[in-house]
């Protein structure tokens, strides 16, 4: 018997992987809030982008992506870099973790080590576990990826790559040092492993002024791959993103099968982000978040010294994350507790390749207004008192 179903659209709900029932403060959610996410300006770029009439996008990219689109990226990371960047030594993606990805299938095979910080980004974990990695750790401190622990390991772990987020870390909110920095590529080309340096939170500096990134090194190193995404500067949902690298590693990417076959990544949204990029939307956007991303951070730092004087944690200077220390408390167990007064946070154990960190938790700035970021510290402290 054959039957049809149908569905109309009320019966069809909206499947959003970051949705926040009402009324509940997660503090550990690590995307940008709601009324951070610019759509009248996004919406203008489309309507530019329409009212061009150039259909051109809706092919099948070049595998390098659209050439308007890193010619006003180029500009644009010259400007917020301080050093000239040609886009010859960008390639366009769909996002940090698809980049991740496709790196790890083109440079590594199952077994194969790599080397993580301690504590790292959860979600890349399971990327490398995705694809049967081992995963080394190398422990960190105030300036980031200790790289003179890792300097006398080398030998023995030979490392395909080491992936490291180098400014604002997550979830630490350490900033690896510029002597480190230039340590690090030096050993990668003595040693021959390559740098995935996830440089996410490079725009995102609100007191301070950073090193610069790893990608300035790519002039000299084909080992450094510098992985960026509009995500944090812009909205996830676009899933688009950006390679810099040395024009050599390009050359060798825009060859893989999955470019050969499916033309550049993303090239509709890119040829929208160009308008952004070229009406000065993008750099506004970001001036945007920065003013509102001081006010929360300087929110959280404020109720954590009130309501919980006890913790510890480093100051953050930019990027999203507080990495706060609960001497002597079981932050999963607490975590059990804390959800039953709607607030959430995410557990130092997520982080943790060795299964360690467990007296930790990441803390986010991301998604809420001041107000709810101190009334979810304080539910997190009332929490405490409790057990």
């Amino acid at each position: 018997m054959f039957v049809e179903i149908y569905y109309t659209p009320s019966m069809i709900k909206p499947i959003v992987q970051t949705d926040v029932p009402p009324g509940f403060i997660d503090l550990g959610t690590g995307n940008p809030g709601l009324d951070l996410l610019p759509m009248d300006m996004i919406a203008s770029a489309a309507e530019r982008y329409f009212s061009a009439g150039d259909c051109r996008t809706l092919q099948y990219g070049a595998e390098q992506g659209n050439g308007l689109f890193l010619a006003a990226l180029a500009d644009l990371l010259t400007t917020k870099f301080g050093f000239s960047v040609a886009a010859d030594k960008l390639l366009a993606t769909t996002g940090a973790s698809s980049t991740l990805d496709l790196l790890c299938t083109l440079f590594t095979q199952p077994g194969d080590t790599i080397i993580v910080e301690e504590p790292t980004y959860f979600l890349a974990l399971g990327i490398f576990a995705d694809h049967h990695l081992k995963v080394h750790a190398i422990p960190m401190d105030r300036e980031g990826l200790d790289v003179d622990a890792m300097e006398e390991q080398l030998p023995e772990v030979k490392p395909k790559f080491v992936y490291t987020i180098p400014t604002f870390h997550n979830p630490t909110s350490t900033t690896l040092s510029a002597k480190r920095r230039e340590k690090l590529v030096n050993l990668a080309q003595e040693y021959d492993f390559i740098v995935i340096a996830d440089e996410v939170y490079q725009f995102l500096a609100y007191n301070e002024e950073l090193p610069p990134p790893l990608a300035k090194f790519t002039d000299q190193a084909e080992q450094v791959v510098s992985i960026n995404s509009f995500s944090k500067i812009l909205a996830p949902g676009l899933r688009l993103g950006w390679i810099q690298t040395h024009p050599k590693m390009i050359s060798h990417l825009v060859k893989c099968g999955l470019l050969e076959s499916g033309g550049g990544l993303n090239p509709f949204t890119s040829a929208i982000v160009y308008y952004l990029i070229e009406s000065g939307d993008l750099a506004e956007n970001i001036r945007m978040l920065h003013n509102k991303y001081r006010l929360r951070l300087e929110a959280m730092a404020s109720a954590l010294d009130r309501y919980l004087p006890e913790v510890e944690y480093l100051q953050p200077q930019g990027g999203y994350y507080f990495w706060v220390r609960m001497p002597e408390k079981d932050t999963l167990q607490m975590r059990k507790l804390i959800r039953q007064k709607s607030v959430d946070f995410r557990p130092g154990s997520l982080f943790s390749s060795q299964k360690a960190m467990k007296e930790y938790i990441r803390l986010s700035i991301s998604y809420h207004e001041p107000e709810q970021i101190e009334r979810g510290i304080q539910l997190l402290a009332l929490s405490l008192r409790e057990q």
